[in-house]
């Protein structure tokens, strides 16, 4: 059985203290002897002395970052595969959003490994985490007009554009979103993250003509993958 990849985002501020739910996996990580993997060891050191986290587990870090992912990405994706689950942290916000975690999560998706993330308040920031695409510049469309040609219309656009996008839409329309999408250009790449941060959380990441999500409503944002991923 494969491991999981879990994002833990955490304050932006020294002085803040490490959201509850993040505090409780980090713990139980270490009892269990996953693998912690820090964007830099001295300061996740001192922030997780801080936060009251075991100090044994901070010989055990592995350095994550733009200097090391290259080999790192590789090693940890292996450590995955094998069932360890393992544990990203950046310096300090959400990784993988701007953040050389994305490699990480991209290479998890693209081997069937699990990736999700401990609570994060914005959806639009975590679903782009989450999703591991290369998002240097990225186009928020929100909420897409509900029918007629104005949809199409702006759904034939965002299919066409080189950049990633991120769509929203009612619950009972995801599955019918899917479809219209498929129909205009069925290679491109998408995201959707469901339910995120819930029990019932659902990710799927593929092709348009290739990508099955469960029945039923559920809550989403869709991520539209830009012209450089895969084809």
């Amino acid at each position: 059985m494969k491991g999981t990849l879990t994002l833990i985002p955490t304050p932006i501020d020294d002085e803040n203290p490490l959201e509850q739910k993040a505090f409780e996996t980090l713990k139980l990580a270490v009892e269990k002897g996953d693998i912690i993997a820090v964007e830099e060891a001295k300061t996740c050191r001192r922030r997780w002395i801080h936060w009251g986290l075991p100090r044994e587990a901070i010989q055990d870090f592995v350095l994550y970052n733009e200097h090391t992912r290259s080999n790192q990405a590789s090693e940890l994706l292996k450590e995955l595969g094998r069932g360890k689950n393992v544990y990203l942290l950046s310096d300090c916000g959400l990784p993988a959003f701007c953040d050389p975690g994305r490699k990480l999560v991209s290479l998890c998706h693209e081997h069937s490994i699990k990736v999700t993330a401990t609570p994060f308040p914005n959806s639009i920031s975590l679903a782009m985490a989450l999703s591991g695409f290369d998002h240097d510049r990225f186009i928020f469309e929100g909420f897409i007009p509900a029918r007629g040609s104005e949809r199409s219309k702006a759904l034939k656009r965002i299919l066409t554009q080189k950049e990633v996008s991120i769509i929203m839409d009612t619950p009972y329309r995801l599955q019918s979103l899917l479809k219209e999408m498929k129909e205009i250009n069925g290679a491109r790449e998408v995201f959707i993250g469901m339910n995120l941060n819930t029990c019932e959380e659902r990710l799927v990441r593929g092709r348009l003509k290739e990508i099955k999500t469960p029945e039923g409503k559920h809550e989403f944002v869709l991520v539209v993958g830009g012209q450089n991923e895969r084809k």
